[in-house]
């Protein structure tokens, strides 16, 4: 799995872990979707077959249990969630229980918003796309108020105090945007939220980028700052929310309440959801958590009574739980490809790619051995991108066994999108060992092969070294990786192997995804500036629009490594305030060509689940794109 930033409240997915930017469900007919002019809704190649549904007749009730593996656990429950927690995992868990103003993508359909299962309706744009008219349905929370304008702005302001207390409270924030964007916002009634932007921005980023991040949350249960305390009112004054100062003291209680992860299943403040379910259980220790039916939920209610969440140490010992059948779904690592045939009497096993990306993260801070100059060259970054071969990756049985698709930047080629650049399906870099080594020796590099590749030719000129890489300097660095993906270690140690043929020595090492988004990012942990040269923890997903804002412009939230390029910094800027659907194509074609970090094949997300237990099509493969709605899952009569 991966980081995520989903457009409504997540961040950045990973994929040995996730990190969230985006929001998913899918599969539901044009009609009850947004999608941006030119999306296509048609079949595409996935790996395996969903269950049927036709003929069958539901049951109610019941638990479903679901795998998931240590160190890709949720970790953090209140929705303001901080850069070094900002994985899919606590995204998926907090969307059972509180849900964003707009549902995104609509199934697995890329871009797309699925305003059936949304706590707003469509939006009203005024003045440009200055001004946004929101009018919220009758949802109520599980104590039974209504889910009013005020929680929606509530929202607004536990964000606000967040970010004004430190940027990296906030994963999804990047500075001059969302809520710096916004020059008011206010209730005209008691379902009418508007909102004023300081300029015309693209509609779609406006849509999946910035008022996805709006999720409602239970003003009159959470506005205090104590246990103990009086809540706060709806007002700008000395005793309301609408106050910094107050706001800040409120967010402060919540965000340390988040801290207390024993008190999970029991605080009453996380017993105030207003989404299908709620939290009745949650092992610290494992990550491990029970979800049960919310009676009181307006939108539509579960099928089942609950679904269990067990982990599992690693995915082999998920696997095993599958082939004894005591899973009711399950995710399946491409390692355990080969013995997907002992499953399909009980499991429908299915997958396809997550529309993310995976790569490795270069840190253009780290000064180990003059890492940051080396790095920060262009030509380095290209003959690395030389130095990996794909198409073998793919097809090889000890990695992704032909169930992954290409992938050569920001934007894949598969989920299909309109918004994918010709660089999606062509690599700019072909694999090639002699290619990476000549692009060395013509930047003043004695290459060694199997050796110690040096710098014999320092220098600013274009036929030497770079700024900053003095005589003598060799091609050598770390590079750590997820533990909890063996396909992952593989990619990387046959990237490694292929680097050592032109005289580059990488030293490989392992840490869990969660340590890593929390130690090796350097907007949330600048102290560990020199404790990593490149990491590979997975990847990005859950982004809707498919913008690499917050990620690799200069001042971005998940920017890991601190990269910094004029161009690609102008690029996104285009694709946030730009009119032009085909402005993020540029930004993603210009992010592939200088190549902040090695962009690798986006595998197949496959999951395994047992044929007494169907849905709808999209109530499923809406799972590829970390996205789980089992409200809609049933088991059969």
């Amino acid at each position: 799995m991966r980081p995520i930033t989903r457009g409504a409240r997540v961040g950045a997915a990973i994929a040995a872990g996730a990190l969230m930017l985006g929001t998913a469900a899918a599969g539901i007919s044009s009609a009850g979707a947004s999608k941006l002019p030119g999306a296509s809704v048609s079949a595409r190649p996935a790996f395996g077959k969903l269950p049927p549904t036709k003929g069958t007749k539901i049951k109610y009730g019941g638990t479903v249990t679901v795998g998931q593996t240590a160190g890709a656990t949720p970790t953090y429950i209140f929705p303001i969630v901080p850069a070094a927690n900002g994985s899919i995992y606590n995204a998926i868990m907090q969307y059972f229980l509180w849900r964003p103003l707009y549902w995104s993508p609509n199934g697995d359909s890329m871009p797309s918003i699925d305003y059936q299962d949304s706590v707003a309706l469509k939006p009203i744009w005024k003045n440009h796309n200055r001004t946004l008219i929101i009018h919220l349905k009758n949802y109520r929370w599980s104590n039974g108020k209504p889910v009013t304008a005020q929680d929606v702005i509530f929202d607004y302001w536990m964000f606000k105090a967040a970010i004004t207390l430190s940027p990296a409270n906030e994963g999804n924030f990047t500075p001059g945007l969302y809520p710096q964007n916004v020059t008011s916002i206010r209730a005209a009634n008691s379902k009418t939220v508007v909102i004023n932007w300081k300029r015309t921005y693209n509609r779609d980023f406006l849509m999946f980028s910035q008022v996805g991040l709006l999720e409602p949350l239970p003003a009159a249960a959470w506005a205090r700052t104590s246990a103990s305390g009086p809540v706060l009112g709806a007002n700008s004054g000395s005793s309301g929310f609408e106050n910094i100062t107050n706001a800040e003291a409120i967010y402060k209680f919540l965000a340390g309440q988040s801290g207390d992860l024993a008190t999970y299943a029991s605080n009453p403040l996380w017993k105030t959801v207003d989404g299908p379910f709620k939290l009745t259980s949650y092992t610290p220790a494992t990550g491990a958590f029970t979800v049960t039916k919310n009676f009181s939920y307006s939108g539509h209610k579960a099928y089942v009574h609950a679904v269990k969440f067990e982990t599992f140490t690693t995915p082999a010992a998920q696997f095993n739980q599958l082939l004894t059948g005591k899973l009711d779904i399950g995710a399946v690592d491409q390692s355990d490809l080969p013995r997907v045939g002992s499953l399909k009497s009980h499991y429908a096993v299915w997958g396809e790619p997550n529309f993310g990306w995976q790569y490795v993260a270069y840190n253009f801070k780290d000064k180990t051995g003059k890492f940051n100059k080396i790095i920060g060259q262009l030509y380095i970054r290209q003959a690395l991108a030389h130095l990996q071969n794909q198409p073998a990756e793919i097809r090889s049985r000890g990695i992704w066994d032909g169930a992954a698709y290409a992938a050569y930047g920001p934007v894949p080629g598969n989920p299909p999108s309109p918004l994918a650049p010709p660089s999606a399906k062509k690599n700019p870099y072909p694999f090639s060992i002699k290619t990476a080594g000549n692009i060395l020796r013509s930047h003043g590099w004695a290459v060694r092969r199997g050796g110690l590749t040096r710098c014999v030719k320092p220098g600013k000129g274009a036929h030497e070294c770079g700024a900053g890489i003095t005589r003598g300097t060799p091609l050598s660095w770390n590079l750590i990786y997820a533990t909890a993906s063996p396909e992952i270690a593989a990619i990387d140690e046959t990237w490694a192997s292929n680097a050592r043929q032109v005289g580059i020595r990488m030293r490989l090492s392992s840490k869990s995804f969660n340590f890593m988004i929390s130690n090796y990012n350097d907007p949330a942990a600048p102290k560990n500036d020199n404790a990593w040269a490149m990491e590979d923890f997975g990847g990005f997903t859950g982004i809707i629009y498919p913008t690499t804002n917050e990620v690799f412009n200069t001042t971005g939230s998940f920017n890991l490594g601190g990269f910094s390029n004029p161009v690609v910094n102008k690029d996104i800027s285009h694709s946030i305030f730009s009119t032009s659907n085909s402005a993020v194509k540029v930004e993603a074609g210009a992010v592939a060509h200088y190549q902040p970090g090695l962009f690798e094949p986006n595998p197949d997300l496959i999951f395994a689940i047992k044929k007494s237990i169907t849905a709808k099509p999209q109530y499923f493969s809406n799972m590829s794109q970390y996205t789980f709605t089992p409200e809609y899952w049933y088991f059969k009569k």
